[in-house]
Parts: C-alpha cells; sequence; structure tokens
C-alpha cells in the first residue's frame, strides 16, 4: 500500500509549494546549518571525530528530505531527516570493532537482550514525539543464532498510543549495545490529510457487532493434515467475504475489498501462459524420439488423431505446432508413466490462439487442457454463461465416467465482461451432502466457440469421508469463529476518492490519478495466530500449526545442575535436537562433535543422525580443528582433559595452549597434570572453562560439554 501511495505522490509536491513563506528567504546554507543543528540536538550527536560532513536535500515524494553525511578515519554516519529537524533514518558505521582470539569460533554477544532493549528504547525517545507518535518494542530478531551481530527490532509505530500503518525498524550491535541503523515510515508519505483525533464515538461492542455481521461459514469436508486421506467436516469462512472495518468516528461500515477493488480496476491481460512446458521437460529431440519408442507409448500423429475426434477440444481449427513427451516419476507401486504436451496455435483477426493440451501417451486419455487467447471486452461472445455450463456439463458427464454422479457445480467465474476469453466453472466432490474442494473438475468454456479452454483434475479414491452425524450448528460455529478474533481500535488506511480543492491531490488527478489513501480510525478483527476453521464435531477452533524457529527444548533438564548452561546454549540452538539433552550420559567423541556441529548452525539428535548428517558434523569439527580426520571415532568415550583440548582447538587456542615452559595454573590436583597439557589446563582455568580440581583423566558427560561450551561461548572478545 504505501509503495502504492509512494508512486503517486513522487515528484508531485516541490519544496517551493509547499514550505511556509519565511523559508524561502532561507538560503541553502542557512536550511542546512538549520537542520544540521537541530539533528545534532534530537540525536545528541558529538561530531567532532569526524573529517568530513555535506548534506543535500531531495525533493522526495510528498515532502523534501534532507542527507546528512559524516565521515571519519574509521567511521561514519549518515542520517535522513526532515525540515523540521524528524529523523528518517540513521545509519552508523564503525570499521574499528574487536574481534576476538577465535575469529572462525563464535561467542555469546557481550550485550543482553534486555540491554540492547533498553538503547532502542532511548533512541526512540530521542527521534520519536509521544504522545503523537510512539513505538512499542518487540521481541527482536537476528540473534537466535550464534554469530549473529546485531538485534534488530521492529514493528509499528504507535498515533495517539494506538496502533498504525506507519513502520519503524531499530538495530542494535551485540558487541556494545550501540544503535547502527534506525528508519520509520512518516505520514506525508503514507497517506493523504492529516491524523484524525484518537477518540472513538463507539463502543468497541457496537463495532463488535456490526463487524460480526460481515462474516459466513461454510460446512465442508477438508482434510485435517497434507498427507492425510481421512476427510473431516470443518467450519470455514465462506467464499466472496470481504475485509471491513468500522469508522470510530460514526460507526459506519468501511468495505475494503470493494473500496481497493474500485480503487484498482481490472486490467485486461493480453492472456494466459499454457501450463504444458513447451521444451518437453528439459530432453533432447533424440531423446523424445526415444521415449516414443517406448512400449505402449503412441505416435504424437496419433495421439494428435485422437484428440481430434473429440470435438469438445475443439481443435479442428488448430495446427499441430509441437509435441513433448515427459517421464512421469512412478508411485511406490505403478508404473512409470509417460506424459505428452501436445501444443496447438492458430491466428486470427484479433490475434494468437493456443491451446496446449497434456494426454498419457500410452492410452490417450486427457490429463488437463490450457489455452491463452487474446482478452477483448468489446468482443461478442458465442454463447452465454448458462449454455457454456451446459457444455461444460455435458462434457464431464462423459469424461468423468461414475465420478460425475458424486460432483456438483461448486464456483462460478465469469469475466467475459472485461473481456476474458472463456467462461470457467468449478465442480467439487459431495459426499453426505457437504462439498469436499480438495477433490475438483474445473472446466473452462471457450466464449468463441463452446469448446474446452482449460481443463484441471484433482481426485483420489482413496479419500474416506467422516460421517456428519453429531455435527455442531451453524450458529455455534459462528459464534466460536467470531470468539477467535479480537476487535482491535487502530488507525488503518482506507482508499478514499482524491479531492480536486486539495493542491496535492489536484496534481495527481492531472496526473491521471483518481484514489489516494487517508488515515482512518477504525475498528477491525485481528487474531494472532491464523485459524483455519471450526471443527464441526467439537465445535472447537483449529488453529494453524506454528512453525517454531531458532533455539531448542529439552524435557529432561529437572534436577540437573548444568540446566542454565544447557538451557542458555538452547537458546541460540546450540545443542541435540530431539527433545532431550541426558546431562548424565558419559560424552563420547560423537555427543561432542554434535554439540560442535550445533555452534555451525547445525543441531543433530545423536541417537537419530543419519550417515550423511554423521559426515557434515565430523566435516564442521575438522574445519574448526576439533579433531583430524585420522582421529575421528565416534564412540570413544571422552576425558575431561580431551574434552577441554578439543573445545580450545575449536575456538582458535591450540598453539598457544601447546606452548611449553610459560604457564602455571592453581588446581588443587595441579602436580597430576602433565607437561604437554599444562597449557590446555592454564587457558581452561583463565577463561573459566574449568574450576576447581582439573580431573583430566575422568570420563566427562555431556552436561559438562555443555558447562565449558557455554562458558567459551561466554568469553570476553
Amino acid at each position: 500500500m504505501k509503495r502504492m501511495l509512494s508512486m503517486l505522490l513522487c515528484g508531485l509536491v516541490l519544496w517551493g509549494t509547499a514550505a511556509p513563506a519565511a523559508a524561502a528567504e532561507e538560503t541553502a546554507q542557512d536550511r542546512l546549518a538549520r537542520v544540521t543543528q537541530t539533528v545534532k540536538d534530537v540525536l545528541d550527536l558529538d561530531t567532532g571525530a569526524y573529517d568530513d560532513f555535506q548534506g543535500e536535500c531531495h525533493e522526495r515524494e510528498a515532502v523534501p528530505v534532507w542527507t546528512l553525511r559524516w565521515e571519519g578515519e574509521d567511521r561514519s554516519l549518515t542520517v535522513e531527516a526532515l525540515e523540521d529537524g524528524t529523523v528518517v533514518s540513521f545509519y552508523l558505521g564503525e570499521s574499528a570493532v574487536p574481534v576476538g582470539t577465535g575469529q572462525s569460533f563464535p561467542a555469546f554477544p557481550a550485550a543482553s537482550a534486555e540491554e540492547a532493549a533498553s538503547a532502542a528504547e532511548a533512541f526512540l525517545a530521542k527521534v520519536l514525539d509521544p504522545p503523537l507518535v510512539s513505538a512499542r518494542l518487540e521481541a527482536p530478531s537476528g540473534m537466535d543464532r550464534l554469530g549473529s551481530d546485531s538485534y534488530t527490532f521492529s514493528g509499528q509505530l504507535l498515533l495517539h498510543g494506538l496502533p498504525s500503518p506507519l513502520a519503524y525498524s531499530i538495530t542494535v550491535r551485540a558487541a556494545d549495545a550501540q544503535v547502527i541503523r534506525f528508519r520509520r515510515d512518516i505520514p506525508e508519505e503514507t497517506f493523504l490529510g492529516d491524523i484524525p483525533a484518537a477518540q472513538a464515538a463507539i463502543s468497541q461492542d457496537c463495532a463488535a457487532q456490526t463487524l460480526a455481521a460481515q462474516l459466513g461459514l461454510t460446512l465442508e469436508y477438508v482434510l485435517p493434515e497434507a498427507e492425510s486421506t481421512s476427510a473431516v467436516l470443518r467450519y470455514v469462512p465462506a467464499e466472496g467475504l470481504h475485509t471491513c472495518y468500522v469508522d470510530a468516528a460514526d460507526g459506519s461500515l468501511i468495505d475494503l475489498t470493494a473500496l481497493t477493488e474500485d480503487l484498482w480496476s481490472r486490467e485486461n491481460a493480453s492472456g494466459d501462459s499454457a501450463a504444458a512446458a513447451e521444451s518437453g521437460g528439459g530432453l533432447s529431440p533424440a531423446e523424445q524420439a526415444g521415449i516414443e519408442k517406448l512400449e505402449g507409448v503412441l505416435s504424437s500423429s496419433r495421439l494428435d488423431r485422437l484428440l481430434r475426434e473429440e470435438a469438445a477440444y475443439g481443435l479442428d481449427r488448430y495446427a499441430l505446432v509441437s509435441a513433448s513427451y515427459i517421464l512421469e516419476e512412478a508411485e511406490a507401486d505403478g508404473e512409470e508413466r509417460v506424459l505428452c504436451s501436445l501444443r496447438y496455435s492458430r491466428s486470427g483477426e484479433d490475434g494468437t490462439h493456443g491451446r496446449t493440451v497434456t494426454v498419457d501417451a500410452r492410452t490417450g486419455q486427457v490429463c488437463a487442457v490450457s489455452s491463452s487467447a487474446p482478452w477483448d471486452a468489446e468482443g461478442r461472445a458465442a454463447l452465454t454463461a448458462g449454455q457454456a455450463q451446459a457444455r461444460a456439463e455435458s462434457f464431464l458427464q462423459t469424461f468423468c465416467g461414475p465420478r460425475w454422479g458424486s460432483l456438483a457445480l461448486y464456483r462460478t467465474d465469469d469475466r467475459t465482461g472485461d473481456g476474458a476469453p472463456c467462461y470457467t466453472f468449478t465442480f467439487a466432490r459431495q459426499e453426505n451432502g457437504y462439498f469436499f474442494p480438495a477433490h475438483t473438475y474445473t472446466v473452462s468454456i471457450d466464449r468463441s466457440d463452446g469448446s474446452v479452454y482449460r481443463l484441471s483434475v484433482t481426485y483420489d479414491d482413496s479419500v474416506t469421508f467422516q460421517d456428519p452425524a453429531g455435527i455442531v450448528s451453524a450458529e455455534e460455529a459462528l459464534s466460536a469463529w467470531m470468539d477467535t478474533y479480537d476487535v482491535v481500535l487502530a488507525y488503518r488506511l482506507v482508499p478514499v476518492a482524491l479531492d480536486r480543492s486539495d493542491p496535492v491531490q489536484a496534481r495527481l488527478l492531472e496526473q491521471g490519478q483518481t484514489y489516494g489513501y487517508a488515515l482512518r480510525l477504525t475498528y477491525a478483527l485481528e487474531r494472532e495466530v491464523p485459524c483455519l476453521g471450526i471443527d464441526a464435531k467439537s465445535g472447537q477452533p483449529v488453529w494453524r500449526t506454528q512453525e517454531t524457529t531458532g533455539g531448542l527444548s529439552y524435557g529432561d533438564l529437572s534436577g540437573s545442575w548444568a540446566r542454565g548452561e544447557i538451557e542458555a546454549l538452547a537458546r541460540f540452538g546450540v545443542g541435540y535436537a530431539g527433545g532431550t539433552f541426558q546431562p548424565g550420559k558419559a560424552l563420547t567423541q560423537w555427543d561432542l562433535v554434535c554439540l560442535l556441529s550445533s555452534v555451525r548452525g547445525l543441531p543433530l539428535d545423536p541417537a537419530a543422525a543419519t550417515e550423511q548428517e554423521r559426515d557434515a558434523a565430523y566435516a564442521a569439527a575438522y574445519a574448526m580443528g576439533a579433531l583430524s580426520r585420522e582421529e575421528r571415532a565416534d564412540e570413544r568415550l571422552l576425558t575431561r582433559s580431551e574434552l577441554v583440548e578439543m573445545l580450545l582447538d575449536s575456538a582458535g587456542y591450540g598453539p598457544v595452549a601447546r606452548l611449553e615452559g610459560i604457564f602455571t595454573c592453581s588446581y588443587p590436583d595441579r602436580a597430576a597434570i602433565p607437561a604437554d597439557v599444562l597449557g590446555y589446563a592454564a587457558l581452561a582455568q583463565g577463561l573459566g572453562l574449568v574450576r576447581g580440581d582439573w580431573a583430566g583423566t575422568r570420563t566427562a558427560c555431556r552436561a559438562e560439554a555443555a558447562v565449558m561450551l557455554c562458558r567459551l561461548l561466554d568469553r570476553p572478545l
């Protein structure tokens, strides 16, 4: 929406027509000095470390925007601001950021999410103008994996404390909680006119009643899972429902769908492309010829003759252009199928018409039809919608065989008034009196001659259907559906006709535009998680499953002394997949390799990894320097000393740890530490990996590996 408005407004408003008269007396240098000083005051900037500065004004969209740039030896700063000093964007670039000893081995961020949020809030307090404009920080993104260097907060700007279509984004560097990027939308480039008052004249309950009246549900069979073959009954949103708001000022209904359709009038297309491949699925001419010789496969000329015998496809006026054979992968218990796509074409006074028919190359059975033809809003149809429907039904009675008895008209799409070359009818499967729209025959009838313009089929005879006895009523389902929503008061964009009395809008009208967007205070129905419908048996909402991203979780950490460290790792996706950690289990080399692999973003379940995944994890460990290929021994138990060595080698400390005669440490069992291990032991103590006894010869456990790894990742950079 904002991009649409940007296109409408771009270049139409010049500073000379929009600025106050007093501003015209200022020179460009005066304006630059004034804006620069205002921005420095707003951001509390100390620019003494920069050697160069330049500023320029761009007539961007509806308002002039100043770009201010400071450059230094190892840093830069760019700020975009409006004439009054409102900060639109901020970018801080610095090259002198410290790096750690082990540059290929990550570390936990120095700044916590809470510290980053505090820095972001402090910055927003400077650049926003509460209570008119404020922001509510959401959870940050970008720090769910090790190696990320910043937290990013994004969301809606609030106007008078209410949600709005204005968005913002702010990025905080993880190393030192410094804001390095900021960008926000501004009203001038998002909507026409002013911000309405925040007071609603009607109640939320009144708005809820109006919005509820616009809802509708249809009882249909659906497949509860993608791979399911047992359909269940569910109340789902009825087709053709419009998105609606309620104006908070007067309680009127705003039909956003209808307004948008008026705004974006349908554009006549020149035609639709054929669905079948024209290149033969990547097969060479020799391969195509070879396929034609496969047992039982009919030649293209034979298939063409079979298709021309069926008058419904209307090929008598078409010439065969090409035929492409395609090998289709066989099902587990089926035969490899060969398809043939035959392309036809004809030319007329109105342009070129194309038709592609895809058939089973062994039987000639038609699988799909697609066509292309010029659109012509003035053209006359050879048959009416009713006649076209009769043609579609007559064709399907023969084409579907016994399935025809379970089909009924589900949807009609008639766009011939806009110039579409066909009428489209979708017939869906019906069981127990209810539609199952996952199984359909869709037929388009050419308006010029009544032939089959398009055909697509989705059907599976193996699906079973739930008994409809005991379902809840439509009224109960609709009430449960309404309960899944919140009725939210917010500022929203609404399409409006342009007003010639407004100078800016008059310019838009002169450019051929008819609509813009205004900001309205409205009520609307919103929900955080998508709802798929209401289960017809239980009357309960069916929520869309939300995929979890980042992080790991375990169900076996209760009472573990290492729980805090294991969960700290898990928040960054470091640990084991599979839902259990087994903290007391003796540590094998494979267990540690899995942990190190997760540091690189590949968490695995040690007990369920495939051979390919094992090899990938070991490859990551080799690359980190944890061990060599010759040292691989998946089930070998590791001692605490070996655990430390592999961790420190992974983090790049190995060359230093192997230096002799320069280390000392203060473990109670210092005397038992071999000389060739002393460097590792000293570094482990200095970095905090090992506390208390060294106990290097004791077999390590998974909990100890997690704790040491957590402390290593928490090292200062």
